[in-house]
């Protein structure tokens, strides 16, 4: 329709070289006549506004027909429209992480920066993103196939913590998972202190002997050590025996920031320095963002990822923590990055360790009973997978 309309609107300007006797006056008022008049049809006969009037028809049609689906879920059936709402959710969020990370990219690449120049936000939003990408990955694979989208639907349904990221769990699902997760970690605390206390026999040095075999025994007792006394031992990770440390001790360290233990020895200590490093990095930018800056999810994120289950503690509680944490990975090098993998241990065992918070003291891993096991299953589900923060 657009073609007719600029013909018709060549042909009414030539109004200004037929009409009149005074050519001067008429044909300046016949031809500013004729534009207006040939703009008003050149906007009837244009095709650019139908196209927007459909478009805007059929987004509107859409947003009220899904309006209508949600308030029917809602009422008919409440629990699939918290499904629903959790995944629509869920994708807005990959979808502004995904553009963060492209602006994030963007901007090291004009500027020339690297990952430890980046300040906090965007160094965690990198690390993040990447781990749920690498995680969201096999499911979308499984649902290229035609109709194998609606399997993929019910194995999310039925299994949503082993296939689906946090963005994907509703608030409930996000506490109890985590706390599923954490219990798998806290099952390595007392084994790596057992090796840490016979590992301190091979120490020459008589003092620093003394201090690690102290501060193994503290935690033990339930007791949360201080900075001073964790920075007391750091000598010794300069030296043998704990800065070559056996495979089997490095998959246990390992399995407190969820790595794998199924690679290979070489692969486990290759991840494990990469992790450690990437960690010392953060709490470098952290401690120039400052703990008080954060938000709550924020704060909960970063606690959980050092170790700490921040769910059944208070935001000053966590803070606290975050701020005791940075006091010692800030005093620590690069050579001493194992220290701070420890210090998982030894600041997250029993805290909080006040009076009315305190903790029962570590003991041996027993096998807990039947109603126990019954319990924590209905409660938590099977076991988790790895590498999910």
């Amino acid at each position: 329709m657009a073609l007719p309309g600029l013909g018709l609107c060549s042909r009414l300007s030539l109004i200004r070289f037929r009409g009149g006797t005074d050519g001067t006056v008429i044909g300046f008022y016949s031809h500013r006549a004729s534009c207006e008049f040939r703009l008003s049809l050149c906007r009837h006969y244009s095709s650019t506004e139908p196209r927007r009037g459909v478009g805007q028809y059929i987004t509107s049609s859409i947003r009220s027909i899904n309006s209508k689906y949600e308030a029917f879920l809602k009422r008919r059936f409440p629990r699939v429209y918290t499904i629903h709402f959790t995944f629509t959710q869920g994708s807005k969020l990959i979808f502004q992480d995904v553009k963060d990370v492209m602006r994030i990219r963007t901007k090291m690449a004009s500027e020339g920066l690297q990952v430890c120049d980046l300040p906090y936000r965007d160094m965690e939003k990198l690390r993040q993103t990447r781990k749920y990408l690498m995680k969201t990955l096999p499911l979308l694979v499984m649902s290229l196939p035609p109709f194998a989208n609606y399997l993929v639907f019910v194995l999310m349904y039925f299994f949503p913590r082993q296939l689906l990221i946090p963005h994907f769990w509703t608030p409930r699902q996000k506490v109890a998972f985590w706390g599923s997760y954490h219990s798998q970690r806290v099952r390595h605390h007392l084994p790596l202190l057992k090796e840490l206390e016979t590992l301190s026999q091979q120490v020459k040095r008589g003092p620093l002997q003394k201090r690690l075999q102290v501060l193994c025994a503290q935690v033990q007792r339930g007791r949360t050590p201080k900075v001073s006394e964790i920075l007391g031992v750091r000598d010794l990770y300069s030296g043998p025996p704990l800065n070559v440390l056996s495979v089997t001790h490095k998959r246990r360290v390992g399995a407190l920031l969820f790595l794998s233990p199924r690679l290979p020895g070489f692969l486990v200590e290759r991840r494990l320095s990469r992790h450690a490093l990437e960690l010392l990095q953060l709490d470098r930018a952290l401690s120039n963002l400052g703990p008080h800056q954060l938000d709550e999810s924020e704060l909960r994120q970063a606690c959980y990822l050092r170790g700490l289950d921040p769910y059944p503690l208070s935001i000053s509680q966590c803070r606290e923590w975050l701020s005791t944490w940075l006091q010692v990975s800030s005093s620590l090098r690069k050579s001493e990055q194992m220290l701070l993998l420890h210090s998982i241990v030894f600041l997250s065992a029993n805290y909080p360790s006040g009076a009315a918070d305190r903790k029962p003291p570590l003991r041996s891993a027993q096998k807990p009973s039947r109603g126990d096991k019954d319990g924590e299953r209905a409660v938590l589900g099977s076991r988790p997978s790895r590498g999910d923060f």
